[in-house]
């Protein structure tokens, strides 16, 4: 019988797209301009790309999913405030590579006020840029600059006739990326539906786990679940790492047979509509924790699960992420593996022998979503309407210093983690993450 296909949730709407670019020329200065590349097809060998994937930023505004578009917003301009470039129609390419919308198509489709196919797009730059004192562009986007110092120096040209090149270059993506870091309703479902695909997935690989298959093999049933329910695929690439590969932070090789009596950590997500899940879970080959294995885990899953009860509107990243450190040092002093006090082994930072990485992150349309994580200089406090992971971990080398027992073993719990008024809502509830569920759930095949 096939699986569930779960229904698809709405997509975001024009009027969202339209509220977006408005709330960002409202920030800016009546005389400035934004220009906003999106992305182009990628080579993967000789005469393939890679799967297209659009610019988050660029995305975040319009919705379009081509490759090769220009955005540019105007702030004031009576024609219209935002204009879209793209690729030209044209059958003979089209027939190859699929339908374009073209000017007319992008906005009947997408809302923008007027659009231009790419062919008219130098000429027309010029005119709509002159006499726009300050252009917002991303700094960072070697393309965005290139197009940015062409239309300038076409307008100095023409200087003496009147024209006026832009005289300020400024940073567009302090604004967009605040902007990003407060999710609207409509990309909370979004990413709740990435969520469940992204936990039905683990639920997969766990059933499907077992002595004598490969990483990869894992690998395959999530990646199936995700494309089965919607998905372009995994937010970013999938790790399966069984015993002591569990060690390694970003493992992606899944090429290692997956033995009797090891662990396999799997942390892995799908990408729906552009928006990531992201979870890790942490489980045996054989479907039962052996002692050690369950006193690691246990250390754990008890830190992670009163981090995530910590989560609430005025916390810090840093308080959840110093609650962790000070968790897991207890629990490495309990099993012997560190030694001493425990602030003592905080303060020395010997528990990062162990523990190498942050807890949390922020996650949207980048698994490594944008926001700062600081405000004036000071750590950022949480408000409603972020999304962020929490994901503590203890990593054990195979030293030998090191008892026998505990060797090479490498647990993370990760899950999904909306801040709302009153506290935090867990989008990755739906794959186990207790141990005498997980044994349960695998004792099932």
């Amino acid at each position: 019988m096939l699986p569930e296909i779960l229904p698809r949730p709405a997509p975001i709407t024009q009027h969202e797209y339209l509220s977006r670019r408005l709330a960002l020329m409202a920030a800016l200065p009546a005389d400035s301009a934004v220009l906003l590349p999106g992305a182009s097809l990628v080579t993967r060998s000789r005469d393939s790309e890679f799967p297209f994937r659009q610019n988050s930023d660029f995305h975040y505004l319009t919705g379009f999913s081509e490759p090769d578009a220009l955005l540019l917003l105007l702030p004031g301009r009576l024609e219209g405030e935002s204009v879209l470039f793209c690729q030209d129609r044209n059958p003979l390419m089209e027939a190859w590579t699929g339908y374009r919308l073209g000017a007319e198509g992008a906005v009947r489709e997408h809302g923008v006020d007027q659009a231009f196919e790419n062919a008219e797009r130098g000429e027309r730059l010029e005119a709509l840029l002159d006499g726009r004192h300050t252009l917002y562009l991303p700094l960072d986007s070697p393309e965005a600059m290139a197009i940015a110092e062409e239309v300038r120096s076409a307008l100095m040209v023409r200087a003496r006739r009147g024209a006026c090149p832009p005289e300020v270059l400024a940073d567009v993506t302090p604004l967009l990326h605040e902007a990003r870091l407060i999710k609207s309703e409509a990309e909370l479902v979004l990413l709740r539906h990435a969520a469940e695909i992204s936990a039905r997935a683990h639920v997969r690989a766990m059933r499907s786990a077992r002595p004598g298959l490969v990483e990869f093999h894992l690998q395959a049933e999530l990646e199936h679940e995700f494309r089965w329910q919607g998905g372009s695929g995994p937010a970013y690439a999938s790790i399966v790492g069984g015993g002591v590969n569990a060690c390694v932070l970003h493992y992606i090789e899944n090429r290692a047979p997956l033995r009797d009596g090891d662990l396999v950590l799997i942390d892995a997500g799908a990408e729906f509509d552009l928006y990531a899940g992201d979870i890790t879970r942490t489980f045996p080959v054989n479907g039962s924790f052996s002692a050690s294995q369950r006193a690691l885990y246990g250390v754990v899953l008890e830190v992670q699960e009163r981090a995530l009860a910590a989560i609430r509107p005025g916390v810090t990243l840093v308080e959840l992420h110093d609650g962790v450190v000070r968790g897991l040092t207890e629990g490495l002093i309990g099993l012997g593996l560190l030694e001493g006090e425990v602030q003592a082994r905080i303060d020395d930072e010997s528990y990062r022998r162990f523990y190498l990485h942050s807890t949390s992150h922020w996650l949207g349309l980048d698994v490594h979503d944008v926001g700062a994580y600081r405000q004036g200089g000071e750590p950022r406090v949480l408000a409603p309407g972020m999304v962020l992971t929490v994901e503590p971990g203890l990593y054990i080398p195979a030293d030998a210093d090191i008892p026998e027992v505990f060797r090479g073993i490498g647990i993370r719990i990760e899950d999904d983690v909306v801040v709302t008024t009153t506290g935090a809502e867990v989008l990755t509830a739906g794959v186990p993450k207790h141990m005498e569920e997980i044994e349960a759930l695998m004792a099932e095949k």
